[in-house]
């Protein structure tokens, strides 16, 4: 370097040696002192069309690799932009890294350039939100920020740059040892494990419910390992339709026969209907894990005197606890049934659903859109399939299955499918991606596809075309009435046109035995690519089924 390192120089060299691979930014004024850093410093940048965009990309990136996401973007409006997404990363317990340009110290109270009050604007929404107090702290604040990122529960943290504090001088000769990145434990002890995992063989109808952290492949496998070793079902949960989540098949009915449920990392909140009859048995009782002591109190003030026990740790460390220690107790046998039983309930799906077909000429009914796609997510070990909110997103939730997944999580928002999918390009070259959304959601990041041909990241944008925000219309028709019906009408529009417009390769679908060989020339193609599948409009699926006695 033949000039003197600046502080921009300093956040790079830290990003490097906390093994940042990958960097998803808008550009702006306040930041390209970071742009120069980063030439030639091996890391990639990922340019994107809208600063939400770079943080749904950074939020699919943690979750599919488990580093922290990271995402730049310039100050003032571009900050406020990616904030709105910040929520989706925290409620999925994504570990995210916002880093914001800023205006500079030397200028704050004098009506600087985009000046704004960005940390208070992103500390509802993250782990932990400030401001870079100079040049020299710089490096020390990019460690800190990722540790804080990956300890207990998992989130975003944020990080305001100011332009004066990247543009001087900086020492890169003390930059953060690797433990200064590494997340600070919170293990569940043995003696809590043994506990909690005496009174689970005690009850008849036992439950482990873990949250949306333990949702990724590896807290996937790590849930199904517990379960393996204490004979007890657990149950992963990530969706705002929480009980009545269709990819998870009659867990309304598990929830409401269980006598006792252990939450691992996941909330007692709306989804769980706060713990509250008819959702569950009025005297199911209770048992918590949790990183956050004012979830155990939340807890407490739901059920009462019916939480029997409670500790803090983390999510990951609990479940890799209760499993090593249920290794070493002898097999529970009593449960055998009711795993069966469970494990049945979550599987099924309706008869008649095999049967389905749309009522409209030149439409398919959501099954015929989605049920052919899994073969195509069978075809790869390394597979991911994405999936926004909305009507269409709780169907292919629950018709489609695949070794990684990513879903618009608990937030309930929509319009991250896209961004998720050029990140899942970038965590896995070579898997097939699968993306699916409604024609309401596609609009949100649409351009996404312009960044994805800059960088040649093929996907597949399987959009679910009703002409209208159905899930809204859903709720107007079911509580209003169809006379008042009312802002919810969209055009029919190609998408697929709008995508070969930008570069990438469209196909169009209107009847079901075109679906499979358009994606198959979407994938053959080598291009960021739509398929725009004119479906029928019809309401998320419920699924109920009454067990057994």
């Amino acid at each position: 370097m033949s000039r003197a390192p600046r502080g921009a120089d300093a956040l790079v060299r830290t990003l490097q040696r906390a093994g940042t691979r990958v960097v998803f930014s808008l550009s702006g004024n306040h930041i390209m002192p970071v742009y120069d850093a980063l030439l030639g410093s091996g890391i990639r940048l990922i340019h994107t069309r809208h600063e939400a965009a770079a943080v749904h990309m950074a939020d699919a990136w943690a979750r599919l690799t488990g580093e922290v996401g990271v995402a730049l973007v310039t100050g003032g409006p571009g900050h406020a932009n990616a904030v709105s997404a910040l929520y989706t990363a925290q409620m999925a317990e994504s570990p995210v890294l916002l880093l914001s340009g800023h205006a500079p110290h030397a200028q704050l109270g004098m009506g600087a350039f985009q000046e704004m009050r960005q940390a208070d604007m992103a500390a509802p929404v993250t782990q932990a939100s400030w401001t870079c107090a100079g040049p020299a702290a710089v490096a020390a604040d990019l460690a800190r920020a990722m540790q804080l990122a990956r300890s207990g529960r998992h989130g975003p943290v944020h990080l305001s740059l100011p332009s004066d504090a990247l543009e001087s001088p900086a020492s890169l000769d003390d930059l953060p040892r690797d433990e200064a990145f590494a997340p600070v434990p919170m293990p569940l002890g043995d003696r809590d494990a043994l506990a909690m995992l005496g009174l689970l063989r005690q009850a008849r109808r036992p439950l482990i419910l873990a949250g949306p952290g333990s949702l990724t492949r590896g807290g996937r496998l790590a849930a199904a390992a517990l379960e393996s070793a204490c004979g007890v079902p657990v149950i992963g949960m990530e969706s705002p339709r929480g009980v009545a989540d269709p990819s998870a098949g009659a867990l309304a009915d598990v929830l409401a026969e269980s006598d006792l449920v252990l939450l691992v990392g996941k909330r007692l909140d709306f989804t769980l209907k706060f713990g509250q009859a008819p959702a569950f048995r009025p005297d199911a009782r209770w048992l918590q894990v949790d990183a956050e002591p004012a979830e155990v109190e939340r807890t407490r003030r739901a059920v009462g005197t019916r939480l029997l026990a409670s500790t803090q740790a983390d999510a990951a460390s609990a479940v890799d606890s209760l499993t090593r220690v249920a290794k070493a107790l002898p097999i529970d046998s009593e449960h055998g049934a009711w795993c069966g039983a469970v494990r049945d309930a979550l599987s099924f799906r309706p008869a008649a659903w095999a049967q389905a077909r749309a009522s409209e000429p030149g439409r398919l009914h959501p099954v015929q859109a989605l049920a052919p796609l899994q073969a195509v997510l069978d075809s790869h070990p390394d597979a991911v399939f994405i999936s926004d909110g909305g009507e269409i997103g709780q169907w292919a939730q629950a018709c489609l299955r695949a070794p990684h997944r990513v879903i618009n999580g608990v937030a309930g928002s929509i319009g991250s499918a896209l961004p998720f999918a050029l990140a899942a390009r970038c965590a896995l070259p070579t898997a097939p991606i699968v993306a699916v959304m409604g024609d309401g959601t596609f609009g949100f990041h649409l351009a996404e596809m312009d960044t994805a041909l800059r960088y040649g990241l093929p996907l597949v944008a399987v959009v679910g075309n009703d002409a209208r925000w159905n899930a809204e219309h859903q709720i107007q028709l079911k509580d209003y009435g169809a006379e008042r019906l009312i802002g919810c009408e969209l055009r029919p529009t190609r998408y697929d046109l709008v995508t070969a417009a930008f570069g990438g390769h469209g196909e169009c679908v209107t009847e079901p035995a075109g679906l499979l060989p358009a994606v198959q020339r979407a994938l053959d193609s080598g291009l960021p690519a739509c398929v725009n599948v004119m479906i029928e409009g019809v309401p998320a699926p419920q699924v109920r089924r009454a067990l057994a006695p």
